[in-house]
């Protein structure tokens, strides 16, 4: 018996007859099983290498930040977990390139004792497998974490070398100067302050390179989570570097008065402690930064914007 004319049937098609469609949409959800597959095989094959940077953050305090900078950056990660499921995947050949060149550094680095070498291979494999995995809208979102973790590194010493010496005659010279005008007698020798009591030599560990790479840190962190404008991240990650220097010049100043006051004053815990209060005093100084850009960047947008009648 046939069906009437004003109705139709419906078969399912044979499945040789049954295609893909080209239009289809890409697989939008992330692999996250190849996901930790390719991050252990990440911590396998640089496991000497992050277990010396975490000995190094333990040990260095201009390191110290390092701990948090992993942490950060995967909580930064997991807040964007939403915006990762709706991005298509679209894994790129380059991400492998990447890969070998953080390889050939690994290696380069091992062989040459070279640590930053080793350090930035192991960088370079975290981009690569991004690329390679997710593709490039995947590491277009991820892009301010992925640059986060550059602070894990250590700048390499040829270059640590020619920032931290600048920076101690600038805080000795700062020192001189404010230690003149408050009438206390001293002879500046390149980084050596000469008191009546005894000499403070500006070391490296004075330099104030310490608090200007954690406050440059801070300052980062800060503007992703409390600034939507970039323009006002960007000033209070430059504003970082004159606020550092300035802080670390009025510690030198302080060590200077206390040590005429009690020579003990200039070493040892108490010194180490005001080094910490000045750096608050430093953070404190960039989030009121922060409030005065915001204030005048508010009334400047009142100003411009038209009257109404």
């Amino acid at each position: 018996m046939k069906p009437p004319a004003s109705e139709k049937s419906y078969e399912p098609a044979p499945p040789d007859r049954i295609s893909a469609d080209p239009t289809a949409a890409p697989e939008t959800h992330l692999n996250w099983a190849a996901i930790a597959w390719f991050g252990a095989l990440i911590v396998v094959l640089f496991a000497p290498v992050i277990r010396d940077m975490f000995k190094e953050y333990a040990a260095d305090e201009s390191m110290g930040h390092g701990f948090f900078v992993p942490v950060v950056a995967g909580y930064m990660v997991w807040q964007r977990r939403a915006a990762l499921e709706r991005t298509a995947l679209k894994p790129h050949w380059s991400g492998w390139v990447v890969c070998l060149l953080g390889f050939l550094l690994l290696m380069l680095g091992t062989f040459g004792a070279e640590f930053a070498l080793m350090r930035g291979g192991l960088l370079l494999t975290i981009y690569g497998v991004v690329l390679a995995t997710c593709g490039l809208p995947v590491f277009n979102l991820l892009v301010f974490p992925l640059v986060l973790l550059l602070f894990m590194i250590r700048i390499p010493q040829f270059i640590y070398g020619q920032i931290t010496f600048p920076l101690q005659i600038l805080a000795s010279q700062f020192a001189e100067s404010t230690l003149s005008l408050l009438g206390i007698p001293v002879l500046r020798e390149g980084n050596v302050l000469e008191l009546a009591s005894q000499k403070l030599n500006v070391v490296e560990a004075c330099s104030g390179i310490r608090s200007l790479l954690s406050l440059a840190f801070l300052s980062l962190v800060y503007g992703y989570f409390f600034e939507s404008k970039r323009w006002i991240r960007t000033v209070l990650f430059v504003s970082t570097i004159p606020i550092a220097i300035f802080a670390n010049g009025i510690r030198v100043t302080i060590t200077g008065i206390l040590s005429e006051i009690k020579p003990e004053y200039a070493e040892g815990a108490f010194h180490t402690m005001e080094g910490w209060v000045i750096f608050m005093v430093a953070l404190a100084a960039l989030l009121i930064l922060h409030q005065v850009i915001v204030r005048l960047a508010r009334l400047g947008g009142r100003k411009e914007a038209p009257a109404h009648v």
